[in-house]
């Protein structure tokens, strides 16, 4: 850099004008340009390092790990970065737009729907939904989120009407657990086209309006009394029938078991009979079984208590006492 003191214009300089001012001489005038010249130099490189750096900024694509990058040119999607990381475009020629990735929440607006049996219900819903095709979006839905959610709750609310409309009241109040399925599976592949896949869509309330909510529920309590009065009268009446069966199977069980036992009983004595006629087939072991017979007779006689025993004389244990 050159230090321009005034004081040397004041001493080598050419004598003062007619307006007071000091006219430096040819050395001067050319330290002077010189200092020009080296001031431009230094502007010109700054500007145009900060050229090369908007340059370069411009050209630089970042795209994170929740996002799709389109890339624009003369107002056709040249191409679409799907990988995470760093890549470049055409400065001032090529744009970028930036497509979400990850899973967006639509809260669906409250609204009114009519079920099979004309009953009326207030749904308040909610979609979760996803871009698979960032090119059909764009084609679609002109890359706009705004857009795409409009054409998201349209159809998932005709969905939800379309479902609701086919089931009675009572069939959606004891099967919210499966209506949210059936709702998600009408709704088929409607949004491909978009680009768009629905993830989940929820409903967090459907009730009934509040100018008839304590009469159908009154209604509703008064149905089911009456399913199980009749449920009740329904189980009595199996009852009776099982203990009936019940019982005519016992009696039938035990009456052949009594018979079956009769004739046990029968065949026992019968084969007693035949044992104890083999074994006295023949007179003496007649008169030992008489024998036995008569004692056995008179041992009952006196555990009565009497101890005087009177028998005929053609008694077969006087027999026994009184041999002639």
């Amino acid at each position: 850099m050159v230090r321009i003191d005034l004081n040397q214009f004041r001493k080598y300089g050419r004598p003062p004008g007619d307006d007071g001012n000091v006219v430096p001489d040819g050395e001067t005038v050319d330290a002077m340009n010189m200092l020009r010249k080296s001031i431009f130099r230094r502007v010109v490189a700054i500007i145009v390092l900060i050229v090369l750096l908007l340059i370069f900024r411009q050209s630089v694509v970042i795209t994170h790990p929740n996002e799709y990058i389109a890339v624009w040119q003369f107002g056709e999607v040249k191409r679409i970065t799907y990988e995470s990381g760093v890549s470049f475009k055409i400065p001032v020629i090529q744009t970028t737009t930036v497509i979400p990735r990850d899973v967006r929440h639509y809260d669906m607006a409250i609204s009114d729907v009519i079920t099979q049996d004309k009953k009326s219900m207030v749904a308040d819903s909610f979609v979760l939904w996803k871009v698979v095709d960032p090119l059909s979006f764009i084609r679609k839905a002109s890359g706009s989120v705004v857009q795409a959610e409009s054409f998201i709750g349209n159809n998932s609310y005709n969905s939800l009407k379309n479902v609701i409309s086919r089931l009675p009241q009572s069939d959606i109040i004891s099967g919210r657990d499966t209506l949210a399925q059936q709702i998600f599976a009408n709704l088929g592949n409607a949004l491909e086209a978009y680009g768009v896949e629905m993830v989940a869509i929820e409903t967090k309330r459907l009730d009934l309006p509040d100018d008839n909510k304590n009469a159908v529920y009154e209604r509703m309590i008064s149905e089911r009394n009456n399913i199980a009065a009749q449920n009740t009268a329904e189980g009595d009446e199996e009852a009776r029938i099982i203990r009936n069966e019940t019982d005519k199977t016992v009696n039938i069980l035990i009456s052949n078991a009594t018979a079956k036992a009769a004739e046990t009983i029968a065949e026992g004595e019968q084969q007693y009979m035949e044992i104890l006629a083999q074994a006295y087939n023949n007179e003496e072991r007649a008169e030992f079984y008489s024998f036995v017979r008569a004692l056995d007779a008179a041992k009952v006689a006196f555990r009565r208590g009497d101890n005087t025993l009177i028998l005929g004389a053609d008694s077969p244990i006087a027999r026994i006492f009184y041999n002639e």
